[in-house]
């Protein structure tokens, strides 16, 4: 496992809460509005983006009549400041890069922020495309086992259409992060709990797919630090990066 997914991992096992969970409101307002004016749609049923970001302000308490509020504004129901989707791309410590999606009402001072995190952290923000081309857009579904029976539910996952299944232990229940062209997400979806696994999450990520090695701990704990700096950012959604540090080593971190 490397960079979206290793990061993931890291998180969990050092207790640290994942971004979901650990948003601020103001982080969960603006991804709904965002998603409600991009489906044109309130209705998770028939918005399947804000359906997600929905699960998340959930899973983080936000009070209904935050969420509510943020649906209306990206419907246009409520006067308010505008905001927009924003990308950045560039290097961090050790040369990992870095893809990362955030929502800003103020596009100067967030841009401005996140460079002051890179320049601090020896790193330095690029334009773009920068990065973007070490990445695949593609479908993941994260998936509770069934049985723990690690051979056979694989394979039955890769009969039912993914291209790829990464396999990890949460707590101590067997779970697996699979991988679709983002085309096929939802189907996928669909055909996974019809065969009668249960979904935790299903998004479009950007999965690293040229890697970059650390192997002293120093500079690992550096590219850590870092990330973490950069999602804590309020208006930072998604922290995507290439990284590749052995799990022996992320114990002593």
């Amino acid at each position: 496992m490397s960079g979206h997914s290793k990061w993931s991992t890291i998180k969990r096992a050092k207790g640290v809460a994942d971004i979901k969970r650990g948003a601020t409101f103001t982080k969960a307002a603006n991804a709904i509005t965002l998603a409600a004016r991009a489906g044109n749609s309130g209705d998770p049923d028939s918005n399947p983006r804000l359906r997600t970001i929905l699960e998340d302000a959930r899973s983080v308490n936000m009070p209904k009549e935050n969420i509510q509020r943020a649906i209306d504004r990206g419907l246009g129901k409520l006067p308010g400041q505008s905001i927009e989707e924003v990308i950045y791309e560039g290097f961090g410590p050790g040369k990992v890069a870095f893809y990362i999606e955030g929502v800003t009402d103020n596009k100067l001072r967030t841009t401005a922020e996140i460079k002051n995190l890179f320049e601090k952290s020896g790193g330095n923000l690029g334009g773009q495309g920068s990065t973007s081309y070490m990445f695949d857009k593609i479908g993941e579904i994260k998936v509770k086992g069934k049985d723990g029976n690690l051979e056979s539910e694989e394979l039955e996952l890769i009969d039912l259409g993914a291209e790829d299944v990464e396999d990890f232990l949460e707590g101590n229940l067997q779970t697996y992060l699979i991988y679709v062209q983002s085309p096929e997400l939802n189907t996928m979806g669909i055909k996974i709990t019809q065969a009668g696994f249960e979904i935790e999450s299903q998004e479009i990520v950007m999965k690293p797919k040229i890697l970059q090695e650390i192997t002293d701990r120093e500079t690992a704990t550096k590219v850590l630090e870092f990330a973490g700096k950069i999602e804590n950012h309020d208006d930072i959604q998604k922290v995507y990066a290439n990284f590749d540090i052995d799990d022996t080593m992320i114990t002593d971190l």
